[in-house]
């Protein structure tokens, strides 16, 4: 941190080119002027950490100042000094946010103290905020693992939508994580406080998933013994996840629309019109244009949701997260089992990198969670996978993503990194053996570590996961 820069604003000579000097002798940065408007004028030019005025000024009043200063940059502090101790005007400057009150005359040291004061609360107030904004990035994605260019392309838009109120659709095979993406949303979102509820449309039998979406009254349909509240009246204020919309039956989009288009629908077998403030997030392993298409799905429906879509991409389609979930998953289910993570043999590792996952990141989590059961020493062997990945065939280098449209030069380096994070799943996340596994120096590994963003490959990063296993 450079020094601390202090703005000093006394119309006695004497009195500004001392505190200038005392303040300069401490190690601080000074400008000093002898009035309010020349003082503002400077506050204006640089970014000063402290203001220092007097509150009799021939121009301004030091109040005056205090609330400029702090209605244009509120970080910034400012001490008041005044000949004319009044508890009034000592109250008015607190209030308005100064850091401190000095009457004259006062000793030097007596304002040194408050300016040590006003920089360890500056720092403690730093530090809290960077604690808060790292516990924010830690929360944001807890349970979605992924490093890859596709998995941060993913983030970013998450992060971009979440800022929305408007409707999300989320597209992907089973198994991709589609719920946490959207468990995510709302927790990233002004309606995280609010009410969170999911619905699996393929779960629930198609007499009851009206009544389950939008309520029903007393008398409705045989068994309907008193009124109850739908889901979406549950989720007013909050979001409401709909899972596997592309099940929903045809008739009942049209109801789906209608909640879509004026947040309002009448529970069964009612006439009173219910209005809901709720923000819907959907997801669908189906292709959609295609059942509008084949007359399956309405075609207004079809466009109302598909203005903000997120598609997440198959594990195949991100093998460079491989590692990074193998290691994860082999802590989370060795912790949760109560014995020490076990290594994974090369022939395992082979195995593993070239099945293609069709069940994606929810197969290789059960197929951890197997391999960690039956492991029976600290290498988890060939033996211990399921027989679908034992069988599979292995791969050449060229099994890594990387488009024909890319230049040499950037299929290179996809190849290097796949290799460097196959060898450090291999060594556990040993740096010293990484590089002697790849015949490089901890210095050039360091430096490719950071190249590819893989300083914490997963062997650091999250050991705090304990309880949370994640499913993407």
């Amino acid at each position: 941190m450079g020094k601390l820069k202090i703005l000093v604003i006394e119309d006695e000579p004497s009195m500004r080119i001392g505190l200038a000097c005392t303040l300069e002798n401490a190690g601080y940065q000074v400008v000093s002027e002898e009035s309010g408007h020349a003082g503002l004028d400077e506050y204006e030019k640089g970014t000063f950490d402290l203001v220092i005025t007097d509150l009799r000024l021939p121009d301004i009043n030091g109040i005056e100042i205090l609330r400029t200063v702090k209605r244009r940059r509120s970080e910034t502090g400012v001490i008041v000094i005044t000949a004319y101790a009044e508890v009034k005007t000592a109250v008015e400057a607190m209030r308005a946010g100064a850091v401190d009150y000095i009457s004259k005359p006062f000793e030097a040291d007596e304002l040194l103290l408050i300016i040590e004061r006003f920089i360890k609360q500056r720092n403690l107030e730093k530090e809290n905020i960077f604690l808060k904004k790292a516990l924010r990035n830690h929360e944001r994605f807890r349970k979605i693992v992924g490093r890859s260019p596709r998995m941060q392309k993913i983030f970013e838009t998450i992060e971009t939508v979440s800022q929305t109120d408007s409707s999300v659709i989320i597209y992907g095979e089973s198994g991709t994580g589609k719920d946490l993406v959207a468990d995510a949303i709302h927790r990233l979102s002004e309606r995280r406080d609010g009410p969170y509820i999911k619905i699996n449309c393929a779960a629930i039998p198609e007499t009851l998933i009206e009544s389950e979406l939008f309520g029903h009254e007393k008398g409705a349909f045989t068994g309907a013994v008193q009124r109850r509240k739908g889901k979406f009246e549950i989720a007013d204020g909050g979001t409401i996840f709909l899972d596997e919309i592309g099940e929903i039956p045809f008739p009942l989009q049209s109801k789906i629309l209608r909640v879509l288009e004026d947040h309002a629908f009448e529970r069964v077998g009612g006439n009173e019109t219910i209005k809901v403030n709720v923000r819907i997030v959907l997801a669908t392993k189906r292709k959609l244009r295609a059942d509008v298409e084949a007359g399956r799905f309405r075609e207004d429906l079809f466009y109302r949701i598909n203005v903000l879509p997120v598609t997440l991409p198959p594990l195949r389609e991100r093998r460079e997260d491989i590692p990074l979930l193998l290691d994860h998953f082999l802590k989370y289910f060795s912790h949760k089992i109560g014995k020490e993570p076990p290594s994974l043999s090369p022939e395992a590792t082979a195995k593993l990198f070239a099945y293609d996952y069709p069940g994606n990141v929810r197969e290789l989590k059960h197929a951890m969670e197997m391999a960690v059961i039956f492991c029976k020493n600290q290498s988890i062997g060939v033996s211990c996978l399921p027989e679908e990945i034992r069988g599979s065939a292995p791969k050449s280098m060229d099994f890594v993503p990387i488009s024909g449209d890319l230049p040499l030069a950037d299929r290179v380096k996809a190849c290097e990194r796949e290799i460097i994070s196959r060898a450090l799943v291999e060594s556990r996340g040993e740096k010293t053996k990484t590089a002697r596994k790849l015949g490089i120096s901890r210095e050039t590994l360091w430096r490719k570590l950071k190249l590819y963003n893989l300083i914490r490959v997963g062997w650091e990063d999250y050991d705090q996961e304990k309880t949370d296993s994640p499913d993407i």
